[in-house]
């Protein structure tokens, strides 16, 4: 178990940026909750990468929280929701670029960091100008999931959150 905690949970019944190219963005909404499910090899029950392919690097998405509020702080932004990365898990504690090409826990699921969630264009309507480049190296983890799992909102987080 890795000692990250968990923020924030997201999910999306579709894209809004993801294969946009050319196209305004979508408006499909994104939905904080409490609780998501991990489906080993499928993806987040409820979100759009929910069986999007076989063997997809992107069946689950982290994204940290001190990652967001100094890109924030960079750019001078106030009031930005991390969300509006578009990432499933926002965590605080762990260096996500640290778990690439490994296999870790977080709240008895098992993951495999595969790759970046390199940041796009996108970033800069999604957060505000400059966040694309402020993102470079640091945009989150792409991961599958190897087992069948929840995951969880950690209590202490709720309390700050709200």
């Amino acid at each position: 178990m890795l000692p990250m905690s968990i923020e924030r949970l997201y999910i999306s019944p579709g894209h809004n940026f993801f294969g946009r190219h050319g196209l305004p963005a979508g408006s499909n909404p994104l939905q904080e909750v409490a609780e998501i499910e991990c489906v080993a090899g499928h993806g987040v029950r409820g979100d759009r990468f929910f069986d999007y392919k076989e063997d997809y690097k992107g069946q689950i998405t982290f994204f940290s929280s001190e990652v967001f509020e100094d890109v924030c702080c960079a750019l001078g932004l106030h009031g930005k929701a991390p969300g509006s990365t578009r990432r499933n898990v926002i965590t605080r504690g762990a260096d996500l670029t640290d778990l690439i090409g490994k296999r870790f826990s977080v709240q008895g699921v098992e993951f495999e960091g595969v790759a970046e969630c390199k940041p796009c264009y996108w970033m800069d309507q999604a957060i505000g100008p400059g966040a694309e480049e402020a993102l470079q190296g640091r945009g989150g983890l792409r991961a599958r999931i190897l087992c069948t799992g929840l995951l969880s909102v950690d209590m202490e987080s709720l309390s700050r959150s709200f």
